[in-house]
Protein backbone atom coordinates (compact mmCIF):
# COMPACT_ATOMS: atom_id res chain seq x y z
CA UNK A 1 0.00 0.00 0.00
CA UNK A 2 1.27 3.48 -0.91
CA UNK A 3 2.49 5.38 2.18
CA UNK A 4 1.66 8.72 0.56
CA UNK A 5 -1.84 9.92 1.54
CA UNK A 6 -4.50 9.52 -1.10
CA UNK A 7 -6.19 12.65 0.21
CA UNK A 8 -4.68 15.55 2.15
CA UNK A 9 -7.10 18.16 3.44
CA UNK A 10 -5.22 21.27 4.56
CA UNK A 11 -6.87 24.19 6.37
CA UNK A 12 -10.19 23.75 4.57
CA UNK A 13 -12.68 26.50 5.41
CA UNK A 14 -16.25 27.03 4.27
CA UNK A 15 -18.68 29.87 4.94
CA UNK A 16 -22.05 30.78 3.46
CA UNK A 17 -23.25 34.31 2.81
CA UNK A 18 -26.90 34.69 3.82
CA UNK A 19 -28.04 37.71 1.89
CA UNK A 20 -31.45 38.03 3.51
CA UNK A 21 -29.72 38.17 6.92
CA UNK A 22 -26.78 40.24 5.70
CA UNK A 23 -24.43 37.90 7.55
CA UNK A 24 -21.96 35.07 7.14
CA UNK A 25 -22.55 31.58 8.53
CA UNK A 26 -19.51 29.43 9.25
CA UNK A 27 -19.66 25.77 8.33
CA UNK A 28 -16.14 24.79 9.39
CA UNK A 29 -12.74 26.43 9.61
CA UNK A 30 -9.20 25.12 9.26
CA UNK A 31 -10.10 21.43 8.88
CA UNK A 32 -7.00 19.33 8.17
CA UNK A 33 -6.45 15.58 7.90
CA UNK A 34 -4.79 12.91 5.76
CA UNK A 35 -6.53 9.84 4.37
CA UNK A 36 -4.73 6.76 3.08
CA UNK A 37 -5.80 3.94 0.80
CA UNK A 38 -8.03 1.45 2.57
CA UNK A 39 -8.71 3.82 5.48
CA UNK A 40 -12.19 4.54 6.86
CA UNK A 41 -12.68 7.97 8.44
CA UNK A 42 -15.88 8.76 10.37
CA UNK A 43 -17.13 12.35 10.66
CA UNK A 44 -18.90 13.16 13.93
CA UNK A 45 -20.66 16.26 15.18
CA UNK A 46 -24.04 17.62 16.22
CA UNK A 47 -26.74 18.41 13.66
CA UNK A 48 -25.58 21.38 11.62
CA UNK A 49 -21.93 20.94 12.55
CA UNK A 50 -20.92 20.88 8.90
CA UNK A 51 -20.41 17.14 8.32
CA UNK A 52 -22.38 16.93 5.08
CA UNK A 53 -21.05 20.31 3.99
CA UNK A 54 -17.49 19.02 4.42
CA UNK A 55 -18.27 16.01 2.21
CA UNK A 56 -19.86 18.22 -0.43
CA UNK A 57 -16.89 20.57 -0.35
CA UNK A 58 -14.48 17.67 -0.95
CA UNK A 59 -16.82 16.45 -3.71
CA UNK A 60 -16.76 20.05 -4.94
CA UNK A 61 -20.49 20.69 -4.98
CA UNK A 62 -19.49 23.59 -2.71
CA UNK A 63 -16.51 25.86 -3.26
CA UNK A 64 -14.35 26.40 -0.15
CA UNK A 65 -13.32 29.91 0.85
CA UNK A 66 -9.90 28.73 2.01
CA UNK A 67 -7.59 25.75 2.19
CA UNK A 68 -6.70 22.88 -0.11
CA UNK A 69 -7.87 19.34 -0.87
CA UNK A 70 -4.91 17.55 -2.40
CA UNK A 71 -5.92 14.31 -4.12
CA UNK A 72 -3.52 11.75 -5.62
CA UNK A 73 -5.38 10.87 -8.80
CA UNK A 74 -4.43 8.45 -11.54
CA UNK A 75 -3.55 11.52 -13.60
CA UNK A 76 -1.34 13.14 -10.96
CA UNK A 77 -1.81 15.25 -7.84
CA UNK A 78 -4.65 17.75 -8.02
CA UNK A 79 -6.15 20.31 -5.63
CA UNK A 80 -9.88 19.58 -5.66
CA UNK A 81 -10.54 22.94 -4.02
CA UNK A 82 -9.26 24.82 -7.07
CA UNK A 83 -9.48 22.35 -9.95
CA UNK A 84 -11.33 23.11 -13.17
CA UNK A 85 -14.87 21.78 -13.48
CA UNK A 86 -13.85 19.53 -16.39
CA UNK A 87 -11.23 17.84 -14.18
CA UNK A 88 -13.72 17.39 -11.34
CA UNK A 89 -16.19 15.80 -13.75
CA UNK A 90 -13.53 13.35 -14.96
CA UNK A 91 -12.56 12.34 -11.42
CA UNK A 92 -16.19 11.84 -10.45
CA UNK A 93 -16.64 9.55 -13.42
CA UNK A 94 -13.45 7.54 -12.89
CA UNK A 95 -12.18 7.74 -9.32
CA UNK A 96 -14.38 9.46 -6.72
CA UNK A 97 -17.81 8.27 -5.60
CA UNK A 98 -20.43 10.08 -3.53
CA UNK A 99 -23.38 8.34 -1.87
CA UNK A 100 -26.26 10.28 -0.34
CA UNK A 101 -29.55 9.11 1.10
CA UNK A 102 -31.41 10.44 -1.94
CA UNK A 103 -31.76 9.02 -5.44
CA UNK A 104 -32.30 11.45 -8.30
CA UNK A 105 -34.41 8.96 -10.22
CA UNK A 106 -34.71 9.72 -13.92
CA UNK A 107 -38.20 9.26 -15.41
CA UNK A 108 -38.83 6.10 -17.41
CA UNK A 109 -35.43 4.53 -16.74
CA UNK A 110 -35.49 1.04 -15.23
CA UNK A 111 -33.73 0.33 -11.93
CA UNK A 112 -31.37 -2.20 -13.52
CA UNK A 113 -30.36 0.31 -16.21
CA UNK A 114 -29.66 3.03 -13.63
CA UNK A 115 -27.43 0.64 -11.66
CA UNK A 116 -25.64 -0.70 -14.75
CA UNK A 117 -24.80 2.74 -16.13
CA UNK A 118 -21.43 3.24 -14.32
CA UNK A 119 -20.18 -0.07 -15.68
CA UNK A 120 -21.33 0.77 -19.21
CA UNK A 121 -19.52 4.12 -19.04
CA UNK A 122 -16.39 2.26 -17.92
CA UNK A 123 -16.51 0.03 -21.00
CA UNK A 124 -18.24 -3.10 -19.66
CA UNK A 125 -20.44 -4.93 -22.15
CA UNK A 126 -24.17 -4.46 -21.71
CA UNK A 127 -24.93 -8.12 -20.83
CA UNK A 128 -22.19 -8.17 -18.15
CA UNK A 129 -23.23 -4.77 -16.80
CA UNK A 130 -26.85 -5.87 -16.49
CA UNK A 131 -25.83 -9.12 -14.80
CA UNK A 132 -23.81 -7.16 -12.25
CA UNK A 133 -26.64 -4.67 -11.77
CA UNK A 134 -29.12 -7.43 -11.03
CA UNK A 135 -26.65 -9.05 -8.64
CA UNK A 136 -26.28 -5.87 -6.58
CA UNK A 137 -29.98 -5.07 -6.66
CA UNK A 138 -30.53 -8.55 -5.26
CA UNK A 139 -27.80 -8.08 -2.64
CA UNK A 140 -29.46 -4.90 -1.38
CA UNK A 141 -32.86 -6.56 -1.25
CA UNK A 142 -34.62 -5.13 -4.29
CA UNK A 143 -37.16 -7.71 -5.45
CA UNK A 144 -36.64 -9.12 -9.00
CA UNK A 145 -40.05 -7.91 -10.14
CA UNK A 146 -38.84 -4.34 -9.55
CA UNK A 147 -35.60 -4.58 -11.52
CA UNK A 148 -37.26 -3.43 -14.76
CA UNK A 149 -39.54 -0.94 -13.03
CA UNK A 150 -38.96 2.81 -12.69
CA UNK A 151 -37.42 3.84 -9.33
CA UNK A 152 -39.35 7.13 -9.53
CA UNK A 153 -42.36 5.04 -8.45
CA UNK A 154 -40.52 3.33 -5.53
CA UNK A 155 -40.72 4.07 -1.82
CA UNK A 156 -37.87 6.05 -0.25
CA UNK A 157 -36.28 2.90 1.16
CA UNK A 158 -36.39 1.06 -2.17
CA UNK A 159 -34.98 4.09 -3.98
CA UNK A 160 -32.10 4.17 -1.52
CA UNK A 161 -31.28 0.54 -2.28
CA UNK A 162 -31.09 1.37 -5.99
CA UNK A 163 -28.94 4.38 -5.14
CA UNK A 164 -26.48 2.23 -3.18
CA UNK A 165 -26.33 -0.46 -5.85
CA UNK A 166 -25.48 2.15 -8.49
CA UNK A 167 -22.96 4.02 -6.35
CA UNK A 168 -21.10 0.92 -5.17
CA UNK A 169 -21.18 -1.30 -8.24
CA UNK A 170 -17.90 0.11 -9.56
CA UNK A 171 -15.08 0.42 -6.97
CA UNK A 172 -13.59 3.92 -6.77
CA UNK A 173 -10.37 5.15 -5.18
CA UNK A 174 -12.22 7.56 -2.84
CA UNK A 175 -15.76 7.09 -1.54
CA UNK A 176 -17.78 9.77 0.29
CA UNK A 177 -20.82 8.56 2.24
CA UNK A 178 -23.51 10.95 3.49
CA UNK A 179 -25.99 9.10 5.72
CA UNK A 180 -26.23 6.08 3.38
CA UNK A 181 -28.17 3.92 5.89
CA UNK A 182 -31.10 6.35 6.20
CA UNK A 183 -34.37 4.61 5.22
CA UNK A 184 -32.70 1.19 4.92
CA UNK A 185 -34.04 -1.99 6.50
CA UNK A 186 -31.82 -4.33 8.51
CA UNK A 187 -30.99 -6.58 5.56
CA UNK A 188 -29.93 -3.72 3.30
CA UNK A 189 -27.82 -2.18 6.06
CA UNK A 190 -26.02 -5.50 6.53
CA UNK A 191 -25.43 -5.73 2.76
CA UNK A 192 -24.00 -2.22 2.78
CA UNK A 193 -21.56 -3.06 5.57
CA UNK A 194 -20.40 -6.17 3.69
CA UNK A 195 -19.86 -4.17 0.51
CA UNK A 196 -17.97 -1.41 2.32
CA UNK A 197 -15.80 -4.02 4.02
CA UNK A 198 -14.93 -5.53 0.63
CA UNK A 199 -14.16 -2.12 -0.87
CA UNK A 200 -12.00 -1.17 2.10
CA UNK A 201 -10.05 -4.41 1.70
CA UNK A 202 -9.49 -3.51 -1.97
CA UNK A 203 -7.88 -0.23 -0.89
CA UNK A 204 -10.79 2.16 -1.33
CA UNK A 205 -10.48 5.15 1.03
CA UNK A 206 -13.78 6.08 2.70
CA UNK A 207 -15.10 9.15 4.52
CA UNK A 208 -18.54 8.74 6.03
CA UNK A 209 -21.31 10.41 8.00
CA UNK A 210 -23.66 7.96 9.72
CA UNK A 211 -26.70 8.62 11.88
CA UNK A 212 -26.04 5.24 13.50
CA UNK A 213 -22.23 4.84 13.37
CA UNK A 214 -22.53 1.53 15.19
CA UNK A 215 -23.53 0.04 11.85
CA UNK A 216 -19.94 0.42 10.62
CA UNK A 217 -18.07 0.38 13.93
CA UNK A 218 -15.85 -2.52 12.87
CA UNK A 219 -14.71 -0.64 9.76
CA UNK A 220 -13.76 2.70 11.34
CA UNK A 221 -10.05 3.52 11.59
CA UNK A 222 -10.26 7.14 12.76
CA UNK A 223 -12.81 9.79 13.71
CA UNK A 224 -12.99 13.56 13.33
CA UNK A 225 -15.41 15.54 15.50
CA UNK A 226 -16.51 18.80 13.90
CA UNK A 227 -17.13 21.19 16.77
CA UNK A 228 -18.39 24.13 14.76
CA UNK A 229 -21.26 26.57 14.59
CA UNK A 230 -24.61 25.48 13.22
CA UNK A 231 -25.07 26.37 9.55
CA UNK A 232 -27.92 26.24 7.10
CA UNK A 233 -28.14 23.21 4.81
CA UNK A 234 -28.12 25.31 1.65
CA UNK A 235 -26.40 28.52 0.63
CA UNK A 236 -28.16 31.41 -1.01
CA UNK A 237 -24.94 32.53 -2.66
CA UNK A 238 -24.57 30.97 -6.10
CA UNK A 239 -20.81 31.56 -6.08
CA UNK A 240 -20.55 28.95 -3.30
CA UNK A 241 -22.01 26.21 -5.47
CA UNK A 242 -19.78 24.45 -7.99
CA UNK A 243 -20.24 21.78 -10.62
Amino acid sequence: MNSTPLLRVDGLTKTFRMYHLDSMLHAFEGVSFDLHEGEFLLLRGHNGAGKSTLLRTIWRSYLPVGGHVWYRSNHGDIDLANAADVDIALLRREEIGFVTQFLNARPRVAAQDIVAEPLLLAGTSQPEALDQARHWLDQFGVRPELWRAYPSTFSGGEQQKVNLARALILPQKLLLLDEPTASLDVGARAALVRRLSDLKAQGVAIIGVFHHPGDVAQLIDREINLNTKVVADQSEEEDNVAL
